[in-house]
């Protein structure tokens, strides 16, 4: 561990409308009400950052991660507010740079950025966007992100929207800049984007064996240093859904149905969770960080070594009833933190705001 980048953990929710057996479909007013009480908590707890996906579909609640973030500003005063992905491809860099200097001046200087291309192409019809254009649309909305966050006045000009000639954009973050991360599922391109451009990554540990992002983690810190950002100058971070219980039977057996139906509505492909697949998820190498705080602490620590991220976010998901939700970010916070913690050697992690 580098001494300028502490261990930080995040929780994150993409605001899934996942039906339960006993209650039915949440609406989004239900879905946005219970991530707004799990913020709440999170800040009182000690937790680092919030991360509010953006999709647009009719089983999401939320499009607009600024807009949520901005309610969770006003009722919290630490926590770093980020998004966990702002589609890029499809928004204005532009106004998505003014919605985040505005939440990060009505928040005192905690807002964040993750851009990332998503999972979905819903985004592209709608705001009438071609997909052929795919990689160009991001490369190019990327660079004048950048560029509208470090400038107060920008000229500019790109294939895909008209020109800007010392363009003032307004009102300015509070933060000198805000931290952009690039969010990457897995390509070693978006890995050498990001190190290109001195951008920290978040990868999305959601399947198969996280372990195996470390050779992302590797290109992703030779790709810095040959484009000559100093060794060790570039964060990465983990995400990875979540639900921690006081004992791990407990935990697994009450997990497997929100995800199960998780992976049923909510999933590009509807792809349906076996046993077998849930058991290697939950076990020693899967991706859920699911089970007793300790277990989970240790699986955090196993995928620390291989990758050595210093960002850890937990991903809720489905339709947990809320006092478990709440109580199992109690124990994310109280006890899994602490244990990873002593075990890397730090203290606890300042978090600006």
């Amino acid at each position: 561990m580098t001494a300028h980048h502490p261990f930080e953990f995040g929780i994150a929710s993409f605001g899934e409308l996942t039906s339960s057996p006993d209650r039915g479909t949440p609406t989004a007013k239900e879905r946005l009400d219970q991530v707004l009480e799990a913020a709440v908590l999170a800040d009182t707890a000690g937790i680092d950052f919030l991360g509010i996906g953006e999709h647009h579909r009719a089983d999401y609640a939320v499009s607009s991660p600024a807009m949520v973030l901005a309610a969770v500003a006003a009722q919290t005063s630490r926590i770093r507010l980020s998004s966990a992905v702002s589609v890029l491809s499809t928004l204005d860099p532009v106004r998505l740079y003014e919605d985040f200097a505005t939440l990060d001046l009505m928040s005192g200087g905690r807002a964040e950025i993750i851009a990332g291309r998503g999972v979905f192409v819903d985004s592209f019809p709608l705001y009438g966007y071609n997909l052929t254009d795919y990689e160009a649309l991001f490369e190019e909305k990327l660079d004048l992100l950048l560029e509208v966050n470090r400038h107060e006045n920008v000229t500019w000009q790109g294939s895909f929207r008209a020109p800007l000639h010392d363009a003032p954009v307004m009102p300015r973050a509070q933060q000198p800049e805000i931290p952009v991360w690039l969010g990457v599922g897995g390509t070693p391109a978006s890995v050498v984007r990001a190190a290109v451009r001195g951008l920290p990554v978040m990868f999305a540990g959601i399947g198969g064996d996280p372990r195996g992002f470390a050779r992302l983690a590797q290109l992703h810190a030779a790709a810095g240093e040959q484009s000559g950002h100093p060794a060790g100058s570039l964060a990465v971070g983990m995400t990875g859904h979540f639900f921690v219980a006081e004992n791990s039977q407990d935990a697994k057996a009450e997990f497997a149905e929100q995800y199960s139906r998780y992976w049923a509505e909510n999933t590009p492909r509807s792809v349906v969770m076996t046993e077998e697949h849930y058991e290697f998820a939950t076990g020693p190498t899967g991706a859920l960080l699911v089970g007793s705080p300790a277990e989970v602490a240790e699986k955090i620590l196993s995928q620390h070594e291989a990758i050595g991220h210093e960002r850890f976010m937990a991903q809720f998901i489905g339709n947990m009833p809320t006092p478990r939700l709440l109580r199992s970010i109690e124990l994310l916070a109280g006890e899994v933190m602490p244990i990873v913690r002593r075990e890397l050697g730090i203290e606890a992690s300042p978090t600006a705001g």
